[in-house]
């Protein structure tokens, strides 16, 4: 599996659980506002390190109790469930983060019955996908996985980083509509990395960022903004 890079500690990226995140090479979106555009466009082959990440999860069972494994996108690693195979023989859980762009991938890990937890980024609503995403790709894979997310048992958030230039009140809306009732919805705000994939683009204010969240709310009423307890 192409592993372009590792944090050795977080206590962010895995709910509930002290871990370590793996990042996958390539994406097959191209989000403007990508904060990992060395990832998605640029990932070197020299730069595989998945021997490296085995050798340090070897090392820290026991002390670490879970592996996120992000990207890019990790479904288009063809060899990724062979990763997660070994992860899980060390005792780890593992946390799946995917854009949602490939069902048929995400249907054939999940059968394994080794992803503990599965986070899917929503890039806006579904009338507004293609600006958010960069492209032009067919909307019903999304639909699809985040249908198979829901029933799938497996504890799982859904979230959407809010950009000025990409979202409106009326994608909460849309989004709304699409997720109603989900219980672990959030709303985060964007931070410019200095590695995006476009330019021009700015967070919103906190005010801002109440008001998308109040919106959300109508429909997803356990939303909330990522980093506050309450939402509030």
């Amino acid at each position: 599996m192409n592993v372009q890079g590792y944090q050795k500690l977080t206590l962010l990226d895995f709910p509930g659980r002290v871990a370590c995140t793996v990042f996958t090479g390539g994406c097959n979106l191209r989000c403007p506002f990508c904060h990992n555009a060395s990832l998605v466009l640029n990932p070197r082959e020299s730069a595989n390190l998945e021997e490296e990440v085995l050798s340090y999860l070897a090392g820290r069972r026991g002390i670490l109790e879970g592996v996120c494994v992000t990207g890019g996108e990790p479904l288009l690693q063809p060899d990724l469930s062979d990763f997660v195979k070994q992860v899980k023989n060390m005792g780890f859980s593992v946390k799946l983060d995917t854009n949602g762009s490939d069902p048929a991938a995400l249907e054939a890990l999940l059968a394994t019955g080794q992803i503990d937890y599965i986070a899917m980024d929503i890039k806006s609503s579904p009338e507004h996908y293609e600006k958010a995403i960069g492209k032009a790709f067919p909307m019903e894979k999304f639909l699809r996985s985040a249908e198979m997310i829901r029933s799938s048992g497996i504890e799982h958030e859904f979230r959407t980083t809010l950009v000025k230039g990409i979202h409106e009140l009326r994608d909460m809306e849309g989004i709304g509509n699409w997720l109603a009732g989900e219980q672990r919805y959030f709303l985060q705000g964007f931070v410019d990395s200095g590695n995006l994939l476009g330019t021009g683009f700015a967070a919103f204010s906190p005010e801002e960022m109440k008001e998308f969240l109040q919106t959300v709310r109508k429909d997803i009423p356990s939303a909330k903004l990522r980093g506050q307890e309450e939402g509030e």
